[in-house]
């Protein structure tokens, strides 16, 4: 009888252990409790390779499956490649089968030979198209995916601060309001609708990882990685808000702390900021990625941890739940967890946070890629053609003299095309190569719009950085011997095709120093080398001259502005950027980029951003030149040169009939608020509509004026819309003396605006 008792408990402990098993396999079981089962299987050594990463190369540790692992900068077939080989392996090598998060760099595009290349960040800003953005957000997911790809090391929801700063390309806008509005379209394409990807990752989606997370654009002196000189009011005014909309609004997935320190502590070491904010107050939900060697700089770069353990305390304790992107750091948990000096819980905590996105993303049951797909998935005709869509909305005109521009085909026997970046392709960094192979350049645009109509006369000029002049004279013939010249000016930005960093370049890439992008940053906003003289030497020929920027960062263009009759900002346009530059100088596509950062007259009136305070603007207002000095500046106005929201175009649009519902409204109500747009010119065109709220008093001290609401309409000809938006007291909000979230009685205007130095309309409105 007792043994048949033994025998009937081993089969009832049998059947129990062949349940438990299967409940994390199990995709029907509940997400909560397939991630409580895996992680009571785990041991510490396998937890900690859950918080750690490596290269899709290197998917294991002996048999122990690292959290995630990287996509190399290869071509996205041989992504696909080492994604099926890692996953597989990890799948019949390590003991769980847990698979890993498979990352990459998606800013512009899948940061992988072969993938289209949208335009860079800066230009998605200016196209004030939140639904175009959402759009390429899917596509980038769709295509990523495509080669294993489960979540992208982007998108960045910095404010742009300091055009000093390489990494400017990447960010949206010096506006939080357009930050957010561009940050949450993308990651809503990414990841699909928050209401689906609370539920888990769909079909050809992907997870995103909102960074960096925080202040991190705010550099001292333009320096990448230096401490952000800012309180915490500023922060959660002006800084925080796109964050707080990528986690409570888009749902993001996960959030990467930033290399910089806040008043002295690092981001990877911010408690205050990971915990309480992220967590506690926002009640964000997801994981948090370690920026790459983010924890190795607390010992090494900051000197806040005296070795690799303290970093890893400091680290877990602060909420950094992986490290990337090589196990170098947290591994020393481990023993840490073993000698006491660190609870497993956090371990486990961390850990849980992982596994719930893997499940949520669906990663157990994911298919590895399917490379025969490959080709009828990525780069496809339709992906290319909304990349040269969001360019020509990227574009910005910038001046227009006796509508020079649009050039008439009709009229032009011979043009010269003239610069270093005339026929050459730049896409801004996290981009897979400069191979004019992979896009179109201004020269070859412009060709295929004009075909045998209008005869070509190209010249280099000048190298980007290079101080040689030989270069000048032929440029100077190709002008004298043309009707019109277009001269292509600007940067060149860092590439990671196989190399990262190291400087070593494919055989088909331009030799120019890199001058813009990560790491790359500049005492001087001017043009870089000889560029502004071979633009003067051309000016002096008398011809109409065009002036096309691409590139990274803002530059002072003040002579330019002056004497150019004709100047259009194209940033980093994407692989159709010079199809979409050539669209847009013949009129085939009316202009209608606006300017998503304020441009200043010089480097030296850096910071330069229009939401500032009124105390920003200089107390005695009484600007001075060089030939007659005055106060505040003495040889110079504190304004911008381009102010933030501008942008020209071929038609001109009327503003009329502004009503608002109620002129009082309190803390339950909402104003609604409307405007008529006419097209009064001659040419369909598209008009960003900007209404802005300000002149408002408070009990601190708040900007001047600040961007609350955008549409971005088409109008044919003659042609009316309304456009309508609306108030809500969370608009006119603040952070008062306490700290404490509050709106405050009293008045404030309402301002619909074409740039935020040209306001149309205004009405004044009370809050009580």
């Amino acid at each position: 009888m007792m043994g048949k008792r033994i025998q009937l408990l081993i089969l009832i402990l049998g059947f129990t252990t062949i349940t438990q098993a299967q409940v994390y396999k199990d995709p029907k079981a509940p997400i909560q409790a397939r991630v409580k089962d895996l992680l009571s299987r785990m041991t510490i050594e396998e937890k900690i390779g859950q918080m750690t990463a490596s290269d899709l190369d290197k998917p294991l540790n002996g048999d122990i499956a690292y959290g995630v692992c990287a996509s190399p900068f290869l071509s996205v077939g041989d992504v696909a490649k080492q994604s099926i080989a890692a996953k597989k392996e990890v799948r019949e090598k390590s003991r769980l089968g847990i698979p890993p998060i498979q990352i990459g760099e998606c800013l512009h595009g899948q940061l992988a030979a072969g993938a289209t290349i949208f335009p860079q960040a800066i230009n998605q800003g200016c196209t004030f198209n939140p639904a175009l953005i959402q759009q390429m957000g899917s596509v980038i997911a769709y295509e990523a995916s495509s080669s294993g790809v489960d979540q992208a090391l982007s998108p960045l929801f910095d404010l742009i601060r300091d055009p000093r700063y390489g990494r400017v390309e990447e960010c949206y806008s010096e506006d939080p309001y357009l930050v957010t509005a561009m940050g949450t379209a993308f990651v809503r394409g990414m990841q699909g609708e928050a209401a689906q990807s609370r539920v888990g990752i769909g079909k050809d989606k992907v997870m995103c990882t909102a960074k960096h997370f925080a202040a991190y654009s705010i550099t001292t002196a333009g320096i990448n990685l230096s401490p952000a000189e800012i309180g915490e009011r500023e922060l959660r005014s002006m800084i925080l808000p796109p964050f707080k909309a990528a986690v409570q609004q888009a749902n993001i997935y996960s959030v990467m702390p930033a290399y910089n320190e806040i008043d002295g502590v690092p981001a990877h070491a911010n408690s205050f900021l990971l915990n309480h904010i992220l967590r506690k107050e926002w009640g964000f939900t997801g994981y948090v990625f370690s920026d790459y060697d983010g924890l190795i700089m607390l010992n090494t770069f900051h000197k806040v941890a005296k070795d690799k353990e303290t970093a890893a305390m400091v680290g877990l304790k602060a909420g950094v739940d992986l490290e990337s992107p090589q196990p170098d750091v947290y591994p020393k948990l481990i023993e840490l967890v073993k000698s006491g000096a660190i609870k497993e819980s956090l371990i486990d905590t961390a850990v849980a946070r992982i596994l719930t996105a893997k499940f949520k993303a669906g990663l157990f049951e994911k298919a590895t890629p399917d490379t025969l797909q490959l080709k009828a998935r990525v780069h496809t005709p339709q992906h290319i053609a909304l990349s040269q869509q969001i360019a020509e909305e990227s574009i910005i005109l910038l001046k227009n003299n006796k509508q020079l521009l649009p050039l008439n085909i009709n009229n032009i026997k011979l043009l010269a095309v003239i610069g270093p970046n005339a026929n050459q392709v730049q896409y801004g960094d996290y981009s897979p190569t400069r191979d004019n192979l992979s896009g179109t350049t201004v020269l070859a645009g412009i060709k295929e719009l004009v075909g045998n109509k209008i005869k070509l006369n190209y010249a280099k000029g000048c190298d980007l950085m290079a101080n040689d002049k030989s270069g000048f004279d032929e440029a100077m013939n190709a002008a004298n011997n043309s009707d019109a010249v277009v001269v292509v000016l600007g940067t060149t930005s860092v590439v990671f095709q196989g190399v990262g960093w190291n400087g070593h370049l494919p055989a088909n890439e331009p030799k120019d120093p890199f001058t813009c992008g990560e790491g790359y940053d500049v005492t001087d906003i001017n043009p870089q080398g000889v560029q502004r003289e071979l633009l003067q030497a051309l000016y002096k020929t008398g011809k109409p001259v065009i002036l096309v920027l691409v590139n990274g960062r803002p530059w002072s263009i003040a002579w330019e502005k002056e004497n150019i009759p004709a100047i259009l900002e194209a940033w980093y346009p994407g692989e159709k950027g010079g199809t979409a530059i050539a669209n847009i100088l013949f009129g085939k596509v009316n202009p209608s980029g606006r300017l998503n950062v304020s441009i200043p007259q010089s480097t030296g009136h850096i910071p330069v951003y229009y939401n500032m305070a009124n105390t920003n603007k200089g107390f005695y207002h009484n600007p001075g030149t060089p030939d007659k000095p005055g106060q505040d500046y003495v040889f110079s106005s504190t304004a911008p040169l381009f102010p933030f929201g501008f942008g020209l175009s071929y038609t001109t649009f009327d503003y009329s009939n502004m009503k608002v519902s109620a002129e009082q409204f309190s803390i339950n109500d909402k104003v609604e608020v409307s405007v008529d747009v006419k097209n009064s010119g001659t040419v369909v065109g598209k008009e960003v509509v900007q209404m802005y709220l300000g002149n408002k008093v408070n009990s601190v001290s708040t900007p001047v004026m600040a961007l609350k609401g955008f549409d971005k309409i088409s109008l044919q000809p003659g042609e009316t819309k309304t456009v309508k938006f609306t108030v809500s007291p969370d608009d006119i909000a603040i952070w008062n003396t306490e700290m404490k979230h509050v709106t405050e009685p009293g008045t404030f205007d309402i301002m619909i605006a074409r740039s935020a130095e040209d306001v149309v309309l205004k009405k004044t409105v009370e809050f009580k």
